[in-house]
Order: C-alpha cells, then sequence, then structure tokens
C-alpha cells in the first residue's frame, strides 16, 4: 500500500507540472491558427478588391502618307476611296488616341481620332435638323460602353466598329495598307446596340440594332439591325456570316429595303502565309429606273507572305460592281463596275514603327474615273501609296 500511494502521489506531481505546458501548447496553436486564418481572410479580401479594381489603359496611333494618282484629279481629291484620299500631297491619313476601361463586369472605349480618311468616310452623315451631320460625329472613332450580362453575354452601346466585314477602319490591322473596294463600300462604323454571345471558343454570334447604313446622325424612323456569326473551324481557318436589314429611304419616301449579306472566309496554313476571300451581295427595293429592286455585289481576295519577321509581301484582285448606282452614286451615265489589283510591302523598321508601300490599279466599264481636266473622266485609274504608321 505504501507503495501504491507513492505512485499515486508521483502521478499528481507530474499532471500538476505537466499541465500547464500542455495548456500553453495548445493556446498557441490555437493563436497560429487564429494567425493564419487572418491572413487568408486578408488574402481573399485583397483578390477581391483586386478583382473589382478597373483596368485603365491607353493606346494611340499615327498614319502618315504621300500618294500619286497616275490620272492626276484636277482637285487632288481620290474619287471612290477613302484611303488614301488625297493626290499628291503629305497628308495624315488616321490619328486617334484611345482609352480603355475593363472591371469585372463591365468596359468602355473612348477614341478621339482625326486624316483625311476619317473626313471622306464620314462625308455622308446625314443631316436632317441642326444637330446632325459629321462635323463631331467624325471625331468620335468609338465611344462605347458595354455590360456583362452573363458569363457568356455581353451588351455594348453607343457609337462602334461596324459589324460588317472583314477589313476594319484601323489600316494597321488589316493585310493590305489601303482597303478593298467591298469595304469601302460597307459600313465603317455604326450607333446603337449591341449583343454579343460566345457560346464556345470556337463560336461568337452577335445581334445589332443600329440607326443605319454607316449612320450616326438619322434620317428615318426605324432602326435598322443585323447579326454577324463567327466560327472557328479549327486553328488555321475561320469562316463569317454578317448582314444587315434596314429601310434606307427617308420618311418622305417610298421604303427602300436593303439587305446585305456578306461572306467571308480566312486561311492561314503556316506562319509565313495568310488568305482571305470575301463575297457581299445586296439588294434594295424601289431603286432601279423603274421602281424595281436593285442588286450589287463585291468580291475581295488576298494573300500575304511573310518573308521574314520584318518584311512581307501582299497581293489582292477584286471586282465591285453597282448597276443601278445604289451604294456607288457616281452621278454620270455610267456606273460603276470595277476590276482591281493591287501589289503591297510591308517593313517592320521596329516594333511599333510599320513602313508599307503599295501599288494598285483598276479597270472599269464606262468612264467613271477624274481625269487630269475638270469634266473629263477616264476608265482606269491607279495610284502608289507609302505610308508610315506608328503604334504608341
Amino acid at each position: 500500500m505504501v507503495r501504491a500511494a507513492a505512485v499515486s502521489a508521483l502521478a499528481l506531481v507530474l499532471s500538476a507540472a505537466v499541465a500547464p505546458l500542455l495548456a500553453q501548447q495548445a493556446q498557441t496553436a490555437d493563436t497560429a491558427k487564429a494567425a493564419s486564418d487572418t491572413a487568408k481572410a486578408a488574402s481573399d479580401t485583397a483578390k477581391a478588391v483586386a478583382d473589382t479594381t478597373p483596368k485603365i489603359t491607353f493606346d494611340g496611333y499615327l498614319d502618315g502618307y504621300y500618294a500619286w494618282d497616275f490620272n492626276r484629279p484636277y482637285n487632288f481629291d481620290r474619287a471612290y476611296t477613302t484611303q488614301p484620299a488625297r493626290h499628291a500631297e503629305f497628308n495624315i491619313n488616321l490619328a486617334f488616341a484611345d482609352m480603355r476601361i475593363t472591371g469585372s463586369r463591365y468596359r468602355g472605349r473612348l477614341a478621339i481620332q482625326y486624316g483625311t480618311s476619317v473626313q471622306s468616310n464620314y462625308a455622308g452623315e446625314p443631316i436632317i435638323g441642326h444637330i446632325s451631320g459629321s462635323s463631331v460625329s467624325q471625331f468620335l472613332q468609338e465611344a462605347t460602353i458595354g455590360y456583362q450580362i452573363s458569363h457568356t453575354v455581353w451588351v455594348d452601346g453607343g457609337i462602334f466598329f461596324a459589324h460588317t466585314g472583314y477589313e476594319g477602319w484601323i489600316s494597321r490591322d488589316n493585310l493590305t495598307y489601303t482597303r478593298s473596294l467591298v469595304g469601302d463600300f460597307s459600313p465603317y462604323y455604326e450607333a446603337g446596340v449591341k449583343l454579343t454571345w460566345q457560346p464556345s471558343a470556337a463560336i461568337t454570334a452577335q445581334i445589332d440594332v443600329v440607326n443605319g447604313w454607316q449612320d450616326i446622325s438619322n434620317y428615318n424612323t426605324p432602326p435598322a439591325g443585323g447579326i454577324r456569326i463567327d466560327y472557328t473551324v479549327n486553328p488555321k481557318a475561320t469562316l463569317s456570316y454578317d448582314n444587315f436589314v434596314g429601310n434606307v429611304g427617308a420618311d418622305t419616301s417610298a421604303t427602300q429595303m436593303r439587305f446585305y449579306n456578306d461572306f467571308i472566309a480566312q486561311y492561314n496554313p503556316s506562319d509565313a502565309w495568310q488568305f482571305a476571300a470575301v463575297f457581299d451581295v445586296g439588294t434594295q427595293g424601289h431603286s432601279t429606273s423603274d421602281g424595281r429592286t436593285a442588286t450589287w455585289y463585291g468580291t475581295s481576295i488576298i494573300a500575304k507572305y511573310h518573308v521574314t519577321p520584318r518584311l512581307a509581301l501582299v497581293g489582292r484582285v477584286e471586282r465591285f460592281a453597282d448597276p443601278d448606282q445604289v451604294i456607288v452614286k457616281t452621278g454620270l451615265p455610267s456606273s460603276f463596275e470595277t476590276n482591281g489589283a493591287s501589289f503591297g510591302t510591308d517593313v517592320a523598321l521596329m516594333p511599333r514603327v510599320l513602313w508599307r508601300t503599295e501599288v494598285r490599279g483598276y479597270w472599269s466599264s464606262g468612264r467613271v474615273w477624274p481625269a487630269h481636266r475638270p469634266g473629263d473622266y477616264s476608265r482606269d485609274d491607279g495610284f502608289v501609296v507609302t505610308s508610315l504608321a506608328l503604334t504608341m
């Protein structure tokens, strides 16, 4: 019994000595876990703040050029194309500065622009009333606000690049320096609302409700609309379709319903080669000389070969035919029915500096190209242009 009592006493002593140590260790562990949880919560909060902080970026572009038109138009304005717009003149084709903002579920872009291509392209803006026309709108390249409705759907409104066509407004982003006839005779910009849906990485679909056919100022009551679908067949090939449907007649005249269709194929078999083919066809009611439906069409095929990372060669063949002068109003007995071809070189002098030169010719069925003397017109025309562009 004495031995048992001694063992019990020893156990009590050890328990009294160890218990505070165990309690201190447990408290230390709890403190460490609490500190870890606090750090994790702070990290999560920082991430949440970062996710909701908008990203703001600034960009700029400057494209200067000199062009020589072989017909030497007497007033120095080149006909039927927006780029290059002037003959025998050093000038600015396009200059713009923009700001973009991107948030967790919103986006926007404001871009201010200037240049001879801008003045030429916006010359057709309707002027009805005192607050319309190109006097202000030509300086707005884009002014858009977008909101993400769901993970795959965005809605954007304002003034934005057109949903139609293959060649865009910024020459830097096109295969050729000058734009094809099918590009110049279809919209580059729109004003309205668009809904963009991307159900998969391969498909993007868009629905647009706009003021009209490349119109910011309005001249009739009902809005126009259109769709675009881009399908990435594989990493080398993309197919696209877009259209435009709307009345282009004034409210005081008969309805002239325009239905335009645009088919685009892009194929890049390797890093060296790029190919693109475009075919447009459109109809418009009450637009022939006898009041029937008019039809026009255009096509362009472009091939570009990158000789080296800094040098590329590009060629193009094209045709545009508008026998009823729906899109191209010559103001002459002859309509615009023209074949064309071009050859160009692109030299990347530095990562942000691009030097492009192009020779281009046109052959028309009628005398539609202004010649050197006022009142004279030629069936053919051609020009050479060289451009130096800086991306900022």
